[in-house]
């Protein structure tokens, strides 16, 4: 039997609402067509955004959102991506797919998406191929209020006014695609680079440096030994592949068992990392000022059949959604670390919140999550006690549930419980304790097949539904999960 205890009347701090963020790199479809269309095309939009994308994203309430990658920010030069758009540069996507771009879609169309979403814009400099002076001025055609080379551009280009920039990442992935540096040759860069990303007027900046991936600890001990004092936050990226190896991911939709498994095993194993790299950052940050930004993370798979490799576009399953609500309550869980996570990616590549074909969209099992899980932003966690019963199956190990609990400002209590067993109901007793409620709801989201999937033909094969399997009696819960489900109980 599973048991989970609520303690209502233990709070331990706020789950950062920027937990709930996004990605969107100039990636395939990510960007054009699946966000931009440009105000001539015949998809509905707005100021060339198309409107059925930016209404699901709005319902979600996006927190933030980073850009322009990924691999691609350190081949990116904003000034390219400025000005009329018929004149803008063209360039060539190295990274993704090899295809020639027209940068209609820069920073002035990036802001406007985040103004659109009530989003945080979180934007990534080049340090891989850019220089100082570049990232410097592009922080000062954003934020700058006065006279200015820069802000003058930036007026003439149709903004008199500043944004308002928050989050900045100096470099991508510099151990890889950004640059294949040390971890020490890095730190000095990112020393450099930050020191001229200046913060102008009462805009003030949270600088991000460019962490590790996976369970390179060695990386976060030298960043947080040579340049912690310099950093507001500091990355981690972890993508969970059931396959053998990069060159052989797994397919998203047509899996064995075995591979449900083995995925959900590799979902769980960042909550080994976020400890352990933890544990590295309390070394030289013991009061926990500096954030773990898991700013990619989700599943990645091999390429749908008959796409372009370099673009990245995946099916979105059950699995996938189970992936999603497992690392939610994990990041929740951490929220005293993690202050930042941004799913990869938004539109049309990996675990994409949506898909679109030309004019159609749907909406993915992760989006339902998603929709489900903003209850927590900005709640407060609750103490939990689990006692979960393990899994094993196929050689694979994993606990069968996953929690996470909060206090909504308004005094409702949300419970997310994952259940990973893939053929069979979970019963579950919950105990509520420190507080009195009279009133539960809940919705679910659960599928019959493990690669049960959204089509164009047919869009609504997974959506939440209203949940029922409960009983209550004196702040005590019997709930009965179904197999592959997604549940979120709320309790006042």
């Amino acid at each position: 039997m599973n048991k989970v205890i609520v303690n209502t009347d233990v709070k331990q701090g706020t789950i950062n609402k920027n937990i709930y963020g996004h990605f969107a790199e100039h990636l395939g479809r990510g960007i054009y067509e699946g966000i931009w269309v440009g105000e001539e095309s015949s998809i509905p939009n707005t100021n060339g955004v198309r409107n059925d994308v930016l209404e699901a994203l709005k319902a979600i309430d996006i927190p933030v959102l980073r850009w322009p990658g990924g691999c691609f920010a350190d081949e990116y030069h904003w000034k390219d991506g400025i000005g009329p758009r018929e004149n803008r540069k063209r360039m060539v996507n190295t990274h993704w797919g090899g295809v020639t771009e027209n940068n209609h879609f820069g920073t002035h169309e990036f802001m406007m998406l985040c103004e659109m979403l009530g989003a945080e814009p979180y934007i990534c400099g080049n340090v891989g191929s850019g220089t100082v002076q570049e990232m410097s001025e592009w922080m000062e055609y954003l934020t700058f209020d006065g006279e200015s080379p820069m802000a003058n551009w930036r007026a003439e280009n149709g903004r008199d006014e500043p944004w308002k920039v928050k989050y900045f990442g100096v470099g991508n992935e510099n151990w890889g695609c950004g640059g294949n540096m040390s971890p020490e040759f890095y730190a000095n860069f990112y020393k450099l680079y930050q020191t001229y990303v200046r913060n102008y007027g009462d805009n003030k900046l949270y600088k991000i440096a460019g962490g590790a991936h996976d369970d390179d600890y060695n990386w976060t001990e030298v960043l947080m030994r040579e340049a912690g004092p310099h950093m507001d936050g500091l990355s981690l990226h972890y993508y969970t592949i059931p396959g053998k190896n990069w060159n052989n991911k797994g397919s998203a939709t047509d899996f064995a068992e075995g591979e449900w498994d083995t995925t959900m095993q590799r979902a769980f194993y960042i909550d080994e990392l976020i400890t352990k790299h933890a544990t590295v950052m309390d070394k030289y940050d013991p009061d926990k000022r500096v954030g773990m930004i898991i700013d990619e993370w989700g599943t990645w798979f091999d390429v749908e059949p008959g796409t372009n490799p370099g673009f990245l576009y995946q099916q979105n399953t059950i699995r996938d959604a189970l992936v999603a609500g497992v690392s939610l309550n994990i990041f929740n869980n951490h929220s005293d670390r993690v202050q930042m996570a941004n799913i990869a990616q938004t539109v049309n590549v990996l675990q994409a919140m949506i898909l679109t074909d030309q004019e159609k969209m749907i909406l993915t099992p992760t989006y339902h999550v998603f929709e489900m899980y903003k209850v927590h932003q900005n709640a407060e966690r609750l103490a939990l006690d689990v006692e979960a019963e393990t899994v094993q199956q196929n050689g694979q190990a994993f606990p069968g549930i996953s929690v996470s609990a909060s206090k909504a400002q308004d005094g409702t209590i949300n419970i997310s419980l994952c259940n990973l067993e893939k053929a069979s109901k979970t019963k579950l007793s919950l105990d509520v304790r420190g507080e009195q409620f009279s009133h539960v709801s809940g919705r679910v989201l659960t599928a019959d097949k493990m690669n049960e999937h959204n089509t164009f033909e047919q869009p609504e094969n997974i959506k939440p539904i209203d949940f029922k399997s409960f009983k209550n009696e004196e702040n005590k819960l019997d709930v009965e999960l179904p197999p592959m489900s997604v549940v979120v109980l709320s309790l006042n």
